[in-house]
């Protein structure tokens, strides 16, 4: 069973979804399992990505890109995260925080820094959170202060996808402290990774997405041109807002995904084990979990699609991404635990994709501002 078959997703988008699956199937989940115990960062498959067109895609033509809107990454999405999540998320990381360059960044930014994303050439990231700070946008205290030609950015990032292995990322700092102006106080840098005064290490441990690697970074005197800047100073907080709101839907098929996963896992498990003389599947109390795991994926992946066309045509997004980041990233937790409840005690075993996917859903339920802070944007921005 692959719930992800009967879709709803629009006809432009059908083709890359198609190509999506069948990359999966090929590239992802034949090494899911191996690249979980591992750990290892996934680079060959990130590569067959790239080669693929499948990996930083959103970025326009006319830089290399295929120009995918955002149903198309949606649709990307999907398929990637049923397959594997860790790995997924090093594909579309490949290319985070580009999007804010292309839009607001100078054209000879753009050549310099996009391009050769789009083109597989190099990988970017985004430094967003810090140590004590995760939603809380207008509170990070990462700062650049300008000295003449030059910006020096001094204390930390966490959580950065791809602060150890990225050619250079857009860091959000603190640029003024106007009490009166909370929202004005951020720019957007990009920043090269290979900067003196640049230094990022992994983060270990990790009980989910091991094939995905977050850093701690530190800036320490970190000097950059003041033309890599994006757009004018004080205008980091309105970027990242609207960069969350696409993002936002985007995780929306992480949950949606995940969930697939484990409706999948689920459906297979119940219909082959025996308990009693048949298989458990023929059990009222199994039917009516499964039939509750169907109708809270297909509950979530409606409001998914319908908040995907909503935040494209820029219709009241915030409100409408952060029910669509809630909804699927919870589903993802629910059905994920009631496919855990099904499996009895063989759920546990690391070897099983559904203890892969329980560890995994945890995540999505937090990143991209965690799902309490999304609830305050729905009471606050509801029509």
């Amino acid at each position: 069973m692959n719930p992800l078959e009967e879709t709803i997703v629009p006809d432009r988008a059908q083709g890359v979804k198609a190509e999506a699956r069948e990359f999966a199937r090929e590239h992802i989940e034949p090494a899911a399992a191996e690249y979980y115990e591992s750990g290892e960062y996934p680079w060959e498959i990130l590569e067959a990505a790239q080669e693929a067109g499948l990996a930083g895609q959103d970025i326009p033509e006319s830089l290399g890109g295929r120009g995918l809107d955002l149903a198309q990454l949606l649709a990307i999405t999907e398929e990637f995260y049923r397959a594997d999540a860790g790995i997924a998320l090093t594909i579309q990381l490949a290319s985070f925080g580009c999007e804010i360059t292309y839009e607001y960044g100078t054209d000879e930014q753009c050549e310099e820094y996009v391009r050769p994303v789009a083109e597989g050439e190099q990988i970017s990231g985004l430094a967003v959170s810090e140590p004590e700070t995760g939603s809380d946008l207008a509170g990070m205290q990462t700062s650049a202060e300008r000295d003449g030609d030059e910006y020096v950015l001094n204390g930390e990032k966490y959580w950065i996808g791809n602060g150890v292995e990225a050619d250079w990322i857009t860091v959000y700092a603190r640029t003024g402290d106007d009490e009166d102006n909370r929202y004005g106080n951020h720019s957007m840098f990009i920043v090269p990774t290979d900067t003196d005064g640049y230094e990022a290490e992994h983060i270990p441990e990790k009980m989910a997405m091991p094939a995905s690697k977050q850093a701690h970074i530190t800036f320490e005197d970190c000097r950059i041109p003041a033309e890599n800047r994006i757009g004018h100073e004080g205008a980091g907080f309105m970027m990242l807002a609207d960069f969350f709101n696409h993002g936002r839907v985007v995780v929306s098929g992480h949950g949606l995904g995940l969930a697939a996963a484990a409706i999948e896992e689920a459906w297979e498990f119940t219909h082959d084990r025996e308990e009693f003389g048949r298989t458990i599947n023929e059990f009222q109390a199994v039917q009516h979990g499964l039939a509750d795991m169907l109708i809270e994926f297909e509950s979530a992946r409606t409001l998914v699609w319908r908040a995907c066309e909503k935040v494209a045509n820029d219709d009241n997004a915030g409100y409408w991404a952060a029910l669509s980041k809630t909804k699927a990233t919870e589903t993802a937790v629910d059905v994920a635990e009631q496919g855990m409840q099904f499996h009895g005690g063989r759920s546990i075993l690391d070897e099983r994709r559904i203890a892969r996917v329980y560890r995994d859903v945890r995540v999505p339920v937090i990143y991209e501002g965690a799902n309490e802070v999304q609830r305050n944007l729905i009471y606050g921005q509801a029509p």
